[in-house]
């Protein structure tokens, strides 16, 4: 199945070609090439082009990311988050080893534990990567998570766009290239691995257009069930978005010609076996997401209005080459959400395409879904150069509806990326067609179209993620001395608490294969009062106050009622120990729960310790 059996209309000018043979297809425009440049074109140098290929994504991922390879005692400045899914690769590998629920954790947040479905953990990644966790620790697999994405993402592009929408391997290989290496994934490859893990996401687009083969709708909805599976375990936000820009496009372009309304049964057939298959497998897991421990719904309110500046789609990012960090830190609320900048050229390149290309319904229908997802990524309050514009943007119907409550809306301008490579790889084989009927025309076209591409994508060539040292792990946790003191039913208390602000303790606790216990944590969990998903757990008094000594702000002195409600969340801790390593603010942390316990800590394997297991009503 081909972007052309959809719209014959976007076949390259000139050639010829059947309605569904690719092969075929390709076949008659090597014929061409060969008639055209006088040279002959071996099959063996189709497969030399696609190593070529595959080499090239490795390469830019690992460009991308060798800061990281290069100091492995170095974190992405996004540390919260890589520590995040460094919790969540040891998770998935303890699921392997212990057969744990892969679905709920009380490793974490205890005693309430956390909800994995809601927490984009990633299963379908961290349990067939886990002997590489158990080989070479989640620090090392998180590398290997963040660079594998990249580069099969790319992959996975290419091998869709070459074999299945455009003949041109170098069509492809520019598409491919933009869709995985575009502003916004360098933008999440700084934090977000699940993110830019869409390796699955050409697949899925392929599968779903095969739907329309008469005699196979159980065989394509089956495959397309489990991908989409597959992918429900990866990220469920890239998926929803996916369907909705399928959906769009498969409407348009479905719809709007007599000859494709044939094929409405036949589709329809195979969405149904695919809902089936999908939905028998994701019954549960979805059941425990919206229903079980800890679930939220919605995001919190600062969160669905988070929406993409509208200048950012003309500026540039800061991890490109010709980005402006001054600039575009005011079009974006943190840097791993920068998820449109393309630059003045991809604009242009698109209006070019789609006023050149129009009569295609392919490129009307794919245009259409780009400029509704960017509309989408404005969100309620559409903002210019970090200002208020007064106008209200169509996400602002939409974000208190349940589950498009749970999307941030400027994720949307992420998935504007992969539908503007295809359009970019279709104009380029079009150009490519346009020298095979014109052979005079060679290279005048050749080289407007080299220039034209070029002109709008290198300057967003991607520079490496910015790394920070980590903070050191110490000896008491690497030495497993904390085992002596804490057994499986009590846990450790780090000062401050681990939360976004701390969150080297998610990182030390993987490292031990979760089996180090610990109270709060890093994640979405449920806001008690409204019910949306809060990236903390509710704070007690205790985690309260000494974040407040670790940020340096006033406290009271420690008096009765204090001892009182620390020794009540302790207990509801679960404690066993709690532990000091050398930080900001550590003499006062220090001085404040010894005088809150009633005696001093020990320094033992480089953190002070209070052995609170007499202390605490778990042992009563």
């Amino acid at each position: 199945m081909t972007i052309q059996d959809i719209d014959p209309s976007n076949r390259p000018l000139g050639v010829a070609m059947p309605s569904v043979d690719i092969e075929a297809e390709r076949i008659l425009l090597e014929q061409d090439l060969e008639r055209s440049s006088g040279l002959r074109s071996p099959r063996w140098r189709a497969r030399l082009l696609d190593l070529a290929a595959l080499a090239s994504f490795a390469l830019m991922a690992w460009l991308v990311t060798r800061t990281a390879w290069f100091n492995l005692d170095h974190e992405l400045v996004n540390a919260q988050d890589q520590s995040f899914f460094e919790w969540m690769l040891a998770h998935g590998a303890r699921v392997v080893t212990d057969g744990v629920n892969p679905f709920v954790s009380y490793q974490v947040n205890v005693p309430e534990g956390i909800n994995l479905m809601a927490n984009t953990s990633v299963l379908a990644v961290s349990i067939p990567m886990a002997p590489v966790t158990l080989a070479f620790g989640p620090h090392i697999a998180f590398n290997v998570f963040l660079t594998g994405a990249l580069m099969l993402t790319g992959v996975s592009w290419y091998y869709v766009l070459s074999r299945h929408f455009v003949t041109s391997k170098v069509a492809a290989w520019v598409g491919a290239l933009f869709a995985a290496f575009a502003p916004s994934m360098i933008a999440h490859a700084s934090g977000h691995p699940n993110i830019i893990s869409q390796f699955l996401i050409p697949l899925i687009i392929w599968r779903t257009l095969c739907l329309k083969e008469s005699g196979r709708a159980v065989r394509n909805g089956v495959a397309l069930g489990l991908l989409i599976v597959w992918q429900a375990f990866i990220n469920l936000e890239i998926l929803f978005m996916t369907a909705v820009g399928v959906g769009v496009f498969v409407a348009i372009v479905g719809l709007t010609k007599a000859e494709h309304r044939r094929y409405f049964k036949t589709f329809i057939a195979g969405l149904g076996v695919t809902a089936v298959v999908a939905l028998t497998l994701l019954a549960y897991p979805l059941y425990i997401q919206f229903f079980g421990p800890q679930a939220y719904h919605g995001l919190a309110t600062d969160i669905r209005n988070f929406g993409a500046d509208l200048a950012s789609y003309w500026n540039y990012s800061r991890r490109s080459i010709a980005g402006d960090w001054e600039t575009s830190m005011y079009m974006t609320q943190n840097p791993s959400e920068e998820n449109a900048f393309f630059g003045w050229g991809v604009p242009v390149l698109f209006i070019g395409l789609v006023v050149w290309l129009r009569k295609s319904r392919v490129v009307v229908g794919l245009a259409s879904v780009a400029l509704l997802f960017a509309a989408m990524s404005l969100g309620p309050e559409i903002r210019y150069i970090g200002k208020d514009t007064g106008y209200s943007g169509p996400w602002e119907l939409l974000h208190g509806i349940p589950i498009l409550n749970s999307v941030v809306p400027t994720r949307w301008a992420l998935a504007v990326a992969p539908v503007l490579a295809i359009l970019i790889a279709i104009g380029i084989q079009r150009a490519n067609g346009l020298v095979l009927d014109r052979p005079k025309a060679v290279l005048p076209v050749r080289l407007v179209t080299t220039a034209l591409v070029a002109a709008a994508l290198v300057p967003l060539f991607p520079t490496p993620l910015l790394t920070q040292p980590m903070v050191p792990t110490p000896a008491f946790i690497t030495n497993g001395t904390w085992r002596e003191y804490v057994d499986e039913e009590h846990t450790v208390v780090t000062l401050p608490l681990p939360d976004a602000t701390f969150p080297a303790a998610a990182r030390w606790s993987a490292y031990t294969g979760l089996d180090m216990r610990l109270p709060r944590g890093y994640g979405l969990y449920r806001n008690p009062v409204d019910g949306t998903g809060a990236f903390a757990a509710p704070p007690r008094a205790t985690s309260q106050y000494f974040y407040n000594l670790w940020a340096g702000y006033w406290v009271p002195k420690v008096d009765d009622a204090r001892r009182a409600q620390t020794m009540e969340d302790l207990t509801y801790w679960e404690a066993g120990l709690v532990m000091l390593p050398p930080q900001t603010h550590d003499i006062e942390m220090r001085r404040a729960m010894s005088d809150i316990l009633g005696f001093q800590p020990t320094w033992v394997d480089g953190v002070w310790i209070w052995d609170v297991r007499h202390l605490t009503s778990i042992n009563n």
